[in-house]
């Protein structure tokens, strides 16, 4: 597996935070967005992707990259590629020393790995202040993810409004970088967040939004009253 480290972003959602593209091959085929509607196949973000396995570092060197962060640093793991790990597997070595040197830091990342496995280390790694985020694709999905008491984000339709609720109740905030004018993950940090009680929503975007906004209307959020 290998990895971009990109110390200062200049993507205009996260702000100028650090960030890391991750090897295609991490992505598990399990995930309904794979190679089909992902975001991550958006022009730009595809040409940093697909620079990866060419010029990207190893395991080693993303840990020295990480570790030089001050103390605090919010920063995002996997812009692109998923947790360490072909597939649906996830490398518990390799995730262990992202989450050692991460100590101290405020890293997050998102994951389509669902399996017990993967549960399991996504667990142990919030335990030590790496955040993981699972990934559903619907409201529906989101409400049976919520089980596993982790972190939830969450595809939703693009007109879904700011607040509103899965089937089963559970509170769903669009993010803010998506509501509200000036706001980044830079600024915000919600995702990072691993004790929250909302799910955060991400309204389809990209090149790819309308397949991905008709994969999460299978389930769609109910709307706030209020």
């Amino acid at each position: 597996m290998k990895y971009t480290f990109v110390r200062k972003s200049g993507n205009r959602k996260t702000g100028p935070i650090p960030q890391t593209y991750n090897s295609r091959s991490t992505c598990p085929p399990s995930c309904a967005h794979y190679r089909t509607s992902c975001y991550a196949e958006d022009f730009y973000t595809r040409m940093a992707w697909h620079k990866v396995d060419r010029t990207g570092m190893d395991i080693t060197g993303l840990v020295r990259e990480i570790a030089r962060l001050p103390d605090g640093q919010l920063w995002r793991y996997s812009v692109a590629g998923d947790l360490p790990g072909a597939g649906e597997l996830v490398d518990a070595y390799e995730l262990g020393q992202i989450v050692s040197a991460n100590r101290g830091k405020r890293g997050f990342t998102y994951t389509h790995k669902k399996s017990a496995a993967a549960i399991k280390w996504a667990r142990h790694a919030i335990e030590w202040g790496f955040t993981v985020n699972l990934s559903a694709d619907d409201a529906g999905e989101a409400d049976r993810l919520h089980r596993h008491g982790l972190p939830i984000v969450v595809t939703v339709p693009m007109d879904t409004p700011r607040q509103s609720f899965t089937p089963a109740g559970h509170p769903i905030i669009v993010c803010p970088a998506q509501t509200t004018d000036h706001v980044t993950c830079e600024t915000c940090g919600l995702c990072q967040n691993a004790t929250r009680r909302s799910i955060v929503g991400f309204r389809a975007h990209g090149s790819k939004a309308r397949v991905a906004d008709q994969r999460a209307r299978k389930v769609i959020p109910i709307r706030s009253t209020q």
